[in-house]
């Protein structure tokens, strides 16, 4: 059994270690933690060691510690150290090769790879000492799992947000030499909604958010594939380690993926338009008082049935979405039949606030019958369906 021994620092991401733990004892491995005087602040030990199942480790000067293992013991029984979050302040200490406390002194003394997942304010992270330092630390070799841009605890946007758990354990897993069940596997995601014109200015769209489809490309990226997320206009950042292309028509994303081919799965999650303009105005259209125009639609392109159609391109795996308001399991089957993907994932949408917003309650339906998977995250949604997708390659 491989060995994790766990540095968590200060910072509100702090909690995440939390998930990261659960993630890696549930894939098999042992994991010690050690929390530092700032990481109390945000977890406790009880939480940590619960778990671990492995006791927690606080105090460079324990009496019982010391007499039982010592600190020089704990930095090399491990087969990988791992900082996360890693805050500004552990990274200058990493760097200056300082040993004030446990977790420094653990850092200067270990003999074996340490991977820094870094988390702080963007200004502290684009400051140019926090800058200099990860420079000298990854010339040492230590290994970096980027942050994420996004919103943050203190009300900013940037880079500096902790990166999400299963891409942390997929970077572990990468660093230890770990066969993940998608490597060697490429995977297509869309995502987002479409925007086809009416004018320069105006346009025509729906409610997604593409929180979902980003973090279904986040989530097969960390089982091991390379994926290519294909995404219309969203609010939200690209997830890390994943080619993203953006675009904002169907007849864009359309394009955009059929370039990304070949692939070994695709999954649709993307709200495409069904419909755009046939012909959008060069020039904005005025109100001039008289009646609003009419506009003509014309029927997009069909990006699920297009990859769903055999063909030598045609992906092993086609999985498909089916956002509804009324009778769920009926007309997802009707789509499923009618597309001639391998899967559908349903989800009604009929609510104010679903379309867009943290969770989903989806229901799947493949030559397996039907599953209904209760109300969850969408990140936790994601991983179910990832690990359903590399079991089918398995």
């Amino acid at each position: 059994m491989k060995r994790i021994l766990l540095i968590v620092s200060g910072g509100i991401a702090a909690y995440k270690a939390l998930e990261l733990v659960r993630l890696l004892s549930k894939a098999g491995y042992g994991v010690r933690c050690v929390l530092t005087p700032a990481g109390e602040k945000f977890v406790t030990p009880m939480a940590l060691q619960a778990l671990s199942g492995e006791k927690v480790h606080t105090d460079l000067f324990s009496l019982t510690d010391e007499s039982e293992m010592g600190h020089i013991e704990l930095s090399r029984s491990a087969d990988l150290v791992v900082v996360a979050p890693a805050s500004a302040d552990i990274l200058a200490k990493m760097a200056a090769g300082l040993a004030g406390d446990l977790a420094s002194t653990l850092l200067l003394a270990t003999d074996k790879r340490v991977l820094v997942a870094p988390a702080m304010n963007v200004r502290m992270w684009e400051h140019a000492a926090t800058r200099a330092n990860m420079a000298l630390l990854e010339s040492r070799g230590v290994l970096v799992v980027a942050p994420d841009a996004g919103p943050m605890a203190c009300g900013e946007f940037g880079p500096g947000r902790l990166a999400e758990p299963p891409v942390i354990l997929a970077a572990i897993e990468a660093a230890l030499g770990v066969a993940r069940p998608l490597s060697g596997r490429h995977a297509i995601v869309t995502s987002g909604p479409t925007h086809e014109p009416i004018d320069p200015v105006r346009y025509i769209a729906n409610r997604s958010s593409g929180k979902q489809g980003h973090a279904i490309a986040a989530a097969l990226a960390a089982l091991g594939a390379r994926v290519t997320l294909v995404s219309g206009p969203v609010g939200i950042a690209d997830p890390a380690g994943v080619q993203t292309v953006h675009v904002e028509t169907a007849a864009q994303m359309l394009a955009a993926v059929e370039a990304a081919l070949p692939a070994d799965v695709a999954v649709c999650a993307a709200a495409v338009g069904d419909w755009r303009v046939a012909a959008a105005a060069g020039q904005k259209m005025k109100k001039d008082g008289g009646a609003p125009p009419a506009l003509q639609l014309a029927e997009n392109p069909d990006i699920l049935a297009r990859l769903s159609a055999p063909g030598p391109l045609r992906p092993r795996l086609v999985v498909g979405f089916a956002a509804e308001t009324e009778h769920l399991a009926e007309y997802a089957a009707a789509k499923r039949a009618r597309k001639g993907c391998d899967w559908i994932v349903a989800n009604n949408v009929g609510g104010t606030g679903i379309m867009g917003g943290e969770e989903n309650e989806v229901l799947l339906l493949s030559d397996e019958g039907a599953q209904a998977w209760p109300k969850l995250s969408k990140r936790e949604v994601a991983g179910l369906l990832a690990d359903k997708i590399g079991k089918f390659f398995a």
